[in-house]
């Protein structure tokens, strides 16, 4: 079914319309966030928080890969361009995210979902797992195992920058550029340290977040090889704390996303309310918070 067929005219246009001002906040919060947990850092350099600021800087890579998402749906802002300069300059570049190259494989995880094509399939398809398993997979992150491999990578394409494709290329010079600018603006600052809690962020936290929220998306769902999004992804009911640390900007309603990838993020809530109200999800089921999540991927071994 068509979900266009479902909504009404106005409906449509509500769920449908982007708005500059509402794009904005989403990248005016992820930096405030930033900006603040660096100076409550600097101002109280004691283990817990810097703790805290670890994780919370793990949300805020999560919240610029999410941005990276939606200007390369072209659906943030109204303007192309403005979705090209804030899908880099704002957040890819900082996380060494290339958004051409993401979305190149993304698109094909829209086109493929619910079939043995689907590119992203290897990062859900094991599920369900046993406890032990997750618990290694777990560890294996917040450990920065697996952040590890990624800053390899990273030196890697910097080591053989000649052999790159020229829009790689270009994404692995910027980034490199934003990065070195932050580690400038916090040693003229006098706290040069804070750089290394951005790349322990990355290299942890932000790889944790990143588990969980591909867990939550498509692992062990009711029928993962259906053609059908209400049965093939998954949407989360979660809390504020959730929305902080794990699942920025409204990313939680995934379901909803692969009804109509075209959606603004910030309308996937109205959209899910309306299908709610509407009757579509009847017998689908909302997980509750993260941790009811793993618990139900998971099984005693």
């Amino acid at each position: 079914m068509n979900i266009k067929d479902i909504l009404s005219e106005e409906e449509f246009t509500e769920v449908t319309t982007k708005n500059n001002w509402l794009g904005a906040s989403i990248i005016l919060f992820d930096w405030f966030v930033i900006i603040g947990v660096f100076f409550l850092a600097a101002a109280f350099p004691n283990p817990l928080v810097i703790l805290l600021v670890i994780i919370l800087l793990g949300g805020r890579h999560q919240g610029f890969g999410v941005i990276v998402h939606e200007t390369g749906h072209r659906s943030l802002f109204d303007s192309q361009a403005i979705n090209d300069f804030c899908g880099k300059w704002l957040s890819g570049y900082w996380i060494f995210s290339d958004k051409e190259d993401y979305m190149e494989g993304h698109l094909k995880h829209h086109q493929e979902a619910g079939t043995q094509r689907d590119p992203d399939l290897p990062n859900y398809q094991a599920y369900p797992v046993s406890r032990s398993s997750l618990r290694r997979k777990i560890t294996r992150d917040v450990t920065g195992q697996v952040g590890w491999r990624r800053i390899k990578s990273i030196v890697r394409s910097i080591q053989h920058l000649g052999d790159l494709k020229p829009h790689i290329r270009q994404t692995v010079l910027r980034s490199l550029l934003v990065n070195v600018a932050m580690l400038a603006v916090v040693t003229a600052l006098g706290h040069p340290w804070l750089y290394i809690l951005w790349v322990v962020a990355f290299m942890t936290s932000h790889m944790l977040v990143a588990r969980i929220r591909q867990i939550a998306e498509h692992a062990a769902v009711p029928d993962q090889f259906s053609s059908d999004p209400r049965l093939n992804t998954r949407t989360m009911y979660i809390s504020a704390l959730e929305r902080l640390l794990i699942s920025p900007h409204q990313v939680s309603y995934h379901l909803e996303h692969h009804l109509m990838a075209s959606i603004p993020i910030y309308r996937l809530k109205r959209l899910h309310e309306i299908l709610l109200d509407k009757g579509y999800y009847e017998g689908v089921e909302f997980p509750r918070g993260y941790f009811n999540l793993l618990r139900q991927v998971s099984v005693a071994a």
